[in-house]
């Protein structure tokens, strides 16, 4: 399993936008990708009201994990979806 931890630049975290455009990125993937909370229960990334779920604030720290292949890149590219403000 392949996994990374990212903070969320969005200032009002993964809300409706941010967090649309994360799961539609999520299901461009190759493989699935799940996303939590430090510490907390894993989702499908590729479901926008299990994401909108987590509760997911600027700031905040997730982990998003993958297997297979092409896990790597798909975290990357996860990833650099979380890293951009959304709202700015």
């Amino acid at each position: 399993m392949t996994e990374c931890r990212v903070t969320i630049a969005s200032a009002v975290g993964l809300h409706a936008r941010p967090a649309s455009l994360f799961v539609q990125a999520a299901a461009a993937q190759p493989v699935p990708v799940t996303i939590a909370k430090d510490g907390g229960t894993p989702v499908d990334a590729r479901s926008i009201l299990s994401v909108l779920g987590l509760d997911v604030r600027g700031g905040e720290e997730v982990v998003l994990s993958a297997d297979g292949d092409e896990a790597f890149q798909a975290l990357a590219a996860l990833a650099a979806v979380l890293e951009v403000d959304h709202d700015a």
